[in-house]
């Protein structure tokens, strides 16, 4: 774990909350001038704490009306069938998320689609016949009541 001071701390909450936040801004906010700012934020990207700045985009309007959590249990999770899988999830655009977990599922996936039909389509062409699949359970959001990316920062 990286050894954070509460200026970094700070720093990683406004960039977490608004990432397009310019220097000048972000070094007001937290009580720094630019440059010593801006050398805390390269640090932290530098150290892998800050991974990269994204958009974050509504999939409703851009046409993915639906969001469905499928739970994967695989035929066997020998470390080459684990890599294989997540290769293969990888290169499914349509993937948003693939988590693997311990106990009876092997893997959850975040996954959108258009409509149900591109979707049924979806899991009997590409996820149910993926590489070492044993089995497929899904089930479709109805409602997101939170979606808070990051970390909580105190």
């Amino acid at each position: 774990m990286a050894n954070l001071d509460d200026i970094d701390r700070k720093l990683l909450a406004e960039l977490q909350s608004e990432g397009r936040v310019t220097n000048v801004e972000l070094a007001t906010r937290v009580g720094l001038t630019a440059p010593p700012c801006l050398r805390r934020v390269r640090t932290l990207e530098e150290d892998g704490v800050i991974r990269g700045y994204h958009a974050e985009l509504d999939p409703s309007k851009l046409g993915f009306a639906i969001t469905v959590f499928a739970m994967v249990s695989l035929k066997s999770q020998a470390e080459n069938a684990l890599r294989e899988f997540e290769a293969h999830m990888h290169s499914l655009p349509e993937v948003r998320e693939v988590h693997m977990l311990n106990g009876e599922i092997d893997f959850i996936l975040k996954i959108v689609s258009r409509d149900l039909q591109s979707f049924q389509e979806f899991l009997t062409s590409k996820l149910t016949p993926a590489p070492n699949v044993a089995s497929v359970k899904t089930s479709l959001t109805i409602r997101t009541s939170k979606h808070e990316p990051g970390v909580p920062l105190e």
